[in-house]
């Protein structure tokens, strides 16, 4: 029977995850057995009337970016999973993981029939190593259940390798093609685009880089079909994400929700609202890398059209909630200098206006501000912005500076004229 929670499904508190015996008897890799018996175009077409977006950001829709990719020439051709998850405030992937890792290899399985790729690579956080340990014990028990190596499920001429691949830690590695030259033992530096990794990807062969969650939602669609999927949304919404809050509230955590939910509902009702003796300031909607939206905000549907027409972006849909007792001045200070840590350096604006902002806000926070500096705050937000640089980490960056000029500006006044007022 067809579930409304289709990535979490298989999960309980406090029980480990399902092994491939009980997975496969709770329903599990019937979409391989369903999609093998479909044409790989077909299955394309499936995922993109779907609707599904990609999780991992940007939101586009994943059946079209499946449909980039060229026609058979007889080479190989690659589905990398983006499993780095070093967004500041994002922790969904990790859970899936670690609670279902048998969800991912299924959906792997299903995306390469449909993208005729033979190899899988699944690039992972270095630092989640519950989450090796249960892939690799998955991964394993799917070869030794005909379900990875050749002919799988019986479907002859259908190969499959899958290997996993512990990162050594760098947040531009969420950025595709950093990732696919750190996966190929390089620096991890975002490569120029067009070529586009569908086309010339991994070792200049057409590529699909797809995140954890993105992938994790293909065997429903594949085995329950379109109609399904879109009638789990809300309203004119497509599907189920995973969102999450963190910060002081009463019950942080992540939940699979149904997409068109607000952030009102997300924050009282899943979260438990704020910790008694805080309020509200503001919240960042998806990860460190986006706009600040403030309370009035609250009430908007939780997509990424939606957002955006607020002046922010959806992200991974994890909150960080700012409460009244935070300085807003430190919490964008601490994230400008992780960004300004993990640039990798390639490009200008990024290498050298990162430090320096991060140089501007030091100076606030020991009393060696002035008013000039907010002038250069909000020009560097500019210089950094999109189009300006090589790839959207600096961009990324500027958004909780932007939007902190905008709603915090007494806070930013204060620390010049007389200090920290927390």
């Amino acid at each position: 029977m067809a579930t409304d929670k289709p990535l979490t499904k298989n999960i309980e508190e406090g029980r480990a995850p399902l092994d491939f015996k009980k997975y496969t008897a709770a329903g599990g890799y019937e979409s391989v057995h369903k999609v093998i018996k479909m044409e790989p175009t077909d299955a394309v077409e499936l995922v993109k009337n779907s609707g599904l977006g990609g999780r991992g950001g940007a939101g586009f829709n994943t059946g079209l970016k499946w449909s980039f990719v060229p026609a058979p020439d007889g080479g190989p051709r690659y589905l990398v999973i983006n499993g780095d998850e070093m967004e500041p405030g994002t922790f969904k992937d990790r859970l899936l993981i670690e609670h279902d890792p048998h969800l991912l290899i299924e959906g792997m399985i299903t995306t390469c029939f449909a993208l005729q790729a033979s190899c899988g690579y699944i690039f992972l956080r270095g630092e989640y190593t519950v989450c090796e340990e249960r892939l690799l014990k998955a991964i394993k028990e799917a070869y030794d259940n005909g379900m990875l190596g050749k002919n799988i499920a019986g479907k002859k001429g259908f190969d499959l390798d899958i290997y996993l691949h512990t990162s050594a830690g760098r947040y531009i590695c969420g950025e595709e093609t950093a990732l696919l030259n750190a996966l190929e033992g390089k620096r991890a530096n975002p490569r120029a685009k067009p070529p586009f990794p569908q086309v010339s990807g991994l070792w200049g062969r057409p590529t699909v880089v797809n995140n954890v969650e993105t992938i994790c939602n293909i065997p429903g669609i594949v085995t329950n079909g379109v109609e399904w999927y879109q009638g789990l949304g809300r309203d004119d919404f497509v599907g189920t994400r995973l969102s999450g809050v963190s910060g002081r509230v009463n019950n942080p955590g992540c939940w699979e929700v149904p997409v068109g939910i607000t952030f009102r509902e997300l924050l009282e009702d899943y979260a438990g609202g704020m910790q008694d003796g805080y309020e509200l300031k503001a919240f960042l909607p998806g990860g460190g890398s986006t706009d600040f939206l403030v309370s009035e905000h609250l009430d908007l549907p939780m997509d990424p059209g939606a957002v955006q027409k607020a002046g922010s972006r959806l992200g991974t849909s994890l909150i960080m909630v700012l409460d009244d007792k935070t300085c807003p001045i430190g919490c964008i200070r601490n994230l400008i200098k992780f960004f300004a840590h993990e640039s990798c350096g390639w490009c200008t604006p990024c290498r050298d206006g990162l430090p320096w902002v991060e140089h501007i806000f030091n100076n606030l926070e020991e009393g060696k501000g002035s008013m000039k500096d907010l002038e250069i705050l909000d020009e560097m937000t500019r210089y950094m912005g999109i189009g300006n640089t090589f790839c959207a980490l600096a961009p990324g960056a500027m958004e909780p500076l932007q939007s902190g000029l905008k709603y915090f500006m007494d806070e930013f006044e204060a620390h010049i004229n007389h200090g920290c007022n927390y």
